[in-house]
């Protein structure tokens, strides 16, 4: 175990958790929402610093950032827990472990140094913080997010955006990218689907942007529960109000753990949620899951195809200092 950042001691031995929104107060010998925190005589401590879970080499496209450094690797890791208890979690065997099987805690022992090393050994631009919440196991994050920015190596969260402004602010000087789920605009999905709420996700996206790291929106469309056009929408104009650069990732949903009664989202969906956004004003409208179709960009000026895409491979990238080949406009994005 490791001591936690982020936490205020309450009186009684309860200690208040002020690293994610939900502002965790947490009881003697009692662990917060992620389940990877516990409480101990009034010190709060971390279970997971040194217990990865999951590390291998990805492609960037596949958190997916398409606007940050395009073709290059990605060293990711992730330890169990998560701050949201999402009924479509992909990861949940991982994610919802500390819950799910009353408190158990694995992974493999490995130190921030040695996960800079690895991903140094193996070429990768970056190290992305993912699969599960990347919050959740920040101090394990912030150390070698330190350590990589030393070594020239970039750092990427991939988030549900519920981190404080505290936390946020700490970290802010050595992380590069995140890709941030903007999952609803509705706080009542929020509360249903993962144990959340919708505000503080808009004040974190808000805030990335302040604090200039390069961001890009991802929604999985849920049939049924966030498909509606009037929420895709209120998602859309949202981003525009922040910057309309941003990048905004549609995803088809496929069933999977808790939300196996629910069909995968059809095609046309994901086209007019595209719709959606370029109506709104936004320059990148991608359509993920559905490899072969919405995935390449396009020079928002004049139109030039600019980078295409294969799934999570790069065919072609025609971007010349940062800007179109054709017009000379600037495409948004981190490009070398």
């Amino acid at each position: 175990m490791k001591e936690a950042l982020f936490y205020d001691r309450i009186g009684g031995n309860s200690v208040k958790c002020n690293l994610c929104a939900h502002r965790c107060k947490i009881l003697e010998s009692k662990r917060g929402i992620c389940g990877v925190r516990e409480n101990n005589g009034g010190t709060l401590y971390t279970f997971v610093y040194d217990r990865v879970v999951s590390r291998m080499v990805d492609p960037i496209e596949k958190k997916p950032l398409f606007h940050f450094f395009p073709g290059s690797s990605s060293y990711s890791i992730a330890t169990v827990g998560c701050n949201f208890r999402c009924l479509n979690c992909q990861n949940y065997d991982i994610s919802q472990m500390p819950r799910d099987l009353k408190g158990k805690i694995v992974g493999e022992k490995v130190t921030p140094d040695e996960i800079v090393e690895d991903a140094r050994r193996y070429g990768c631009q970056s190290i992305a913080y993912t699969y599960t919440e990347p919050t959740i196991f920040f101090e394990l994050a912030y150390d070698t997010a330190k350590s990589a920015k030393k070594r020239g190596i970039r750092n990427v969260f991939v988030t549900n955006g519920y981190m404080t402004e505290e936390a946020l602010r700490e970290i802010s000087p050595y992380l590069d990218a995140a890709h941030i789920d903007l999952k609803s605009f509705d706080d009542a999905f929020y509360h249903k689907v993962c144990g959340a709420r919708l505000q503080p996700v808009l004040d974190s996206i808000r805030l990335h942007k302040e604090l200039g790291i390069w961001i890009e929106i991802i929604t999985l469309i849920i049939p049924n529960l966030n498909d509606g056009e009037a929420n895709l929408r209120k998602v859309a104009e949202f981003i525009v109000d922040v910057d309309k650069g941003i990048p905004w990732h549609v995803s088809r949903f496929y069933p999977t753990y808790k939300l196996l009664d629910q069909p995968a989202t059809p095609v046309p969906t994901l086209r007019l949620a595209t719709k959606i956004g370029k109506e709104a004003g936004l320059r990148y409208v991608y359509q993920g899951n559905v490899p072969g179709e919405g995935e390449d960009t396009y020079c928002y000026n004049c139109g030039e195809l600019v980078v295409r895409r294969v799934g999570y491979q790069i065919l072609e990238n025609r971007i010349i200092n940062s800007s179109c080949p054709r017009c000379r406009v600037r495409v948004e994005g981190v490009w070398s």
